[in-house]
């Protein structure tokens, strides 16, 4: 159970900060979070973690759903051009993290104990780096893009702002569904039993999902927000 009750907190933890990190810095903030969370969600996915039932899931599905918000709340304040510059500025971020760590790995250590240790560490989170980023990046393009688009059209056939909930949710289903089957299919695929792949596959995105719903408070909080210098924008 500690997996659970502490997997709640750990929610409300990215979600609370996302928005201290929009509040102070406002929409520079907002790309901040995006490049940030697309390194951070493709490190802490390596970790599996069980929660009750058997359910086994990877971390970083919290993290990479406050990418969504991000997007969502940029194509609600900003509009669908800010998000999609938010998809490609995520994507940099991602493929620039990639490039530097490979190379980092390649200096010979000092042969002492710890640095030798240190080299260890980091090839075993980063090692696996390669084929994550390569299933992470495909998954992140055609799903964040597509879920600009559903969004844009949401938004266009539910403009109040009582129905925001419609277009944040309602994009997240579909986009969140395709970015899950081609991350499981890329960077799991013959790496577990079928089985095993396939309740990584269904608990990754039921966890997604659940994560988009609790995250449709925080998006309401945030779009309320004001900014001096964003004013007429």
């Amino acid at each position: 159970m500690f997996n659970l009750w502490f997997g709640a907190i750990f929610m409300i933890v990215h979600f609370t900060l996302f928005l201290i990190s929009y509040r102070m810095f406002g929409k520079i903030g907002v790309y901040a979070w995006i490049g940030m969370a697309t390194v951070l969600a493709n490190i802490q996915v390596v970790k599996t973690v069980e929660l009750p039932l058997g359910i086994i899931v990877t971390l970083g599905n919290t993290m990479y759903g406050t990418i969504y918000l991000a997007s969502d709340l940029l194509n609600e304040k900003y509009g669908e051009k800010a998000a999609k510059k938010a998809v490609w500025f995520g994507f940099f971020t991602l493929i620039a993290t990639t490039v530097i760590m490979q190379l980092a790995l390649l200096f010979e250590p000092h042969q002492d104990p710890f640095p030798i240790e240190v080299q260890g560490a980091l090839e075993t989170l980063f090692g696996l780096l390669p084929r994550i980023a390569l299933g992470s990046l495909c998954a992140y393009l055609v799903s964040q893009f597509l879920d600009v688009k559903i969004y844009s059209v949401l938004k266009r056939m539910f403009p109040a702002p009582n129905k925001l909930w419609i277009r944040n949710n309602g994009s997240t289903l579909v986009s969140q569904l395709v970015d899950t089957l081609i991350f499981c299919t890329i960077a799991f695929a013959g790496e577990y039993e079928n089985d095993v792949w396939l309740s990584i596959f269904l608990s990754t995105y039921i966890i997604k999902f659940i994560v988009s719903l609790v995250s449709t408070p925080f998006l309401y909080a945030a779009r309320s927000f004001t900014f001096k210098d964003e004013s007429g924008s």
